[in-house]
């Protein structure tokens, strides 16, 4: 079985989690700029077997798309281009930066350190794969 890799794709930023291979708990892997994401999960996989990308859905609360769809949806197109062997699966990723920062509050993070972005950024991709891994095992 091979680990699953959640993506939440931005204008400037991505972060990153990935699974353990039994695919039970999600772990952040890192942010970094949008532009060096192909690169870096082309040897990602060269070096780990992954089964799955999880891409984050951008939605509004009324369930629209919000102004950050239209780069997924190429991001998307490019990440299937790129890597055609691992399937693709867009998730609603909807209250991932709110539970982000929550959680980092909850932990005792000072003020300074929750305004990291690059960190808001991977704890927002490791709650959309947890919350994932949590609904394939039902």
């Amino acid at each position: 079985m091979g680990r699953i890799i959640a993506i939440d794709y931005g204008k400037k930023r991505t972060g990153i989690a990935v699974s353990d291979p039994l695919q039970l708990i999600a772990g952040g892997l890192t942010a970094l700029p949008s532009v060096d994401v192909i690169a870096f999960l082309k040897k990602y996989i060269a070096e780990n077997e992954v089964d799955t990308f999880i891409l984050g859905e951008p939605r509004k609360m009324d369930y629209q798309y919000s102004e950050n769809w239209d780069r997924v949806v190429q991001f998307r197109k490019n990440l299937q281009k790129s890597i055609p062997e691992i399937e693709i699966k867009m998730v609603d990723e909807r209250f991932t930066s709110v539970l982000a920062h929550q959680t980092m509050r909850e932990g005792g993070l000072k003020k300074k350190d929750r305004q990291n972005k690059a960190l808001v950024d991977e704890l927002s991709a490791t709650i959309l794969l947890q919350s994932y891994l949590e609904t394939i095992r039902i």
